[in-house]
């Protein structure tokens, strides 16, 4: 439960306990100073905690009078306080909050094949722009209130509030039905946590994992993490190679990291190659595809990297394609390798 139902829980919930409380003292304090009937008591109570107006239903004694007044002054008292509670949740925007987070709850029991993201932090934030950018739905789970305040003021972000290390925090982002889960706290021990809950309800879930410790790579990997980024390595790395190859390193910038739509790095499985093209060479695949897009590299099998493939590799279903091109290119592309004709 997040912050806002609590908040609305319980208002609601002192609300109800005050209203039985002042029905119930009313009625036993009518019933023993006055004499009254249960029912006469309990009816002067109505009247009495409602402020209607009625005139009393028999003459009370000074004692009756002074608890009548005492039982007008409690009730006025507990219907400000609930009502400044309930004023204040509905002013102060918790409802809003509280509203679109049941329409945000709502959205994600539908996702399927998503990403989750753990973490809105600088990483996380850019993660989420680059899913955004390629069409990715995701959802994000962070637990700190200020964080949560940005990602409202973005309608199209999904989100929970809530600790990731907790099993029923990922059940609710959909983990069992995610395609990919990535990890950007800087706390590495939250990470490997987050990792093992992970890999156990989703064996074939995509783990990618920030690490902040050289010594936290192999700890995250036997987790269950299939790739470990280090933000402060890659960094270095980067800033070496602008120093040393600045054009390779901004040509390979354009393609991958570019906002337009002019080329494109895509990976292609082979799962759903046509039959004509199994166990035959790259060439064949190469002659019948007018695409004009370029093969660069293929994963073999799930293992090995081959990169520039030589035009006499055979290929299976089992291998990846990694092809540059337009996004028609790419599209025409794979069209013609899965087309039902060479079948």
């Amino acid at each position: 439960m997040n912050k806002f139902q609590e908040v609305s829980h319980r208002t609601i919930q002192t609300g109800i306990f005050l209203l039985i409380f002042m029905v119930s003292l009313g009625t036993a304090g009518f019933w023993y100073i006055e004499d009254f009937s249960l029912i006469d008591a309990f009816f002067m109570t109505i009247i009495t905690v409602s402020t209607v107006g009625f005139g009393e239903i028999h003459p009370l004694s000074d004692g009756g009078k002074l608890f009548t007044s005492g039982l007008i002054f409690f009730s006025l008292g507990s219907l400000a306080y609930v009502g400044s509670s309930m004023a204040s949740f509905v002013f102060d925007g918790e409802l809003m909050n509280y509203l679109k987070t049941y329409r945000v709850d709502k959205k994600i029991v539908k996702l399927k094949d998503h990403v989750i993201i753990i973490g809105y932090g600088r990483n996380g934030e850019q993660a989420a722009i680059e899913l955004r950018d390629h069409g990715v739905e995701f959802v994000i789970i962070e637990r700190r209130e200020n964080v949560l305040a940005r990602i409202r003021k973005d309608v199209r972000l999904l989100y929970i509030q809530g600790d990731a290390t907790h099993e029923e925090v990922l059940k609710k982002a959909g983990v069992g039905r995610a395609r990919a889960l990535i990890a950007t706290t800087p706390n590495d021990a939250d990470n490997v946590f987050v990792a093992l809950t992970a890999r156990s309800m989703n064996p074939s879930l995509r783990i990618v994992s920030r690490a902040s410790e050289m010594e936290s790579d192999m700890k995250l990997k036997r987790a269950g993490v299939t790739n470990v980024i280090m933000p402060e390595r890659i960094g270095g790395q980067r800033m070496a190679k602008l120093v040393t190859q600045p054009d390779v390193v901004e040509f390979l910038e354009y393609i991958l990291l570019q906002k337009s739509k002019d080329v494109s790095l895509e990976e292609i499985n082979c799962n759903n190659m046509a039959d004509y093209f199994v166990n035959k060479p790259i060439s064949i695949l190469k002659d019948e595809d007018s695409s004009g897009v370029n093969i660069i590299g293929i994963k073999i099998s799930g293992a090995k990297y081959v990169f520039n493939p030589d035009p006499n590799l055979t290929l299976s279903r089992g291998d990846q394609l990694f092809v540059i091109g337009s996004p028609d290119q790419v599209k025409s592309f794979r069209e013609s390798l899965e087309s039902p004709k060479y079948s």
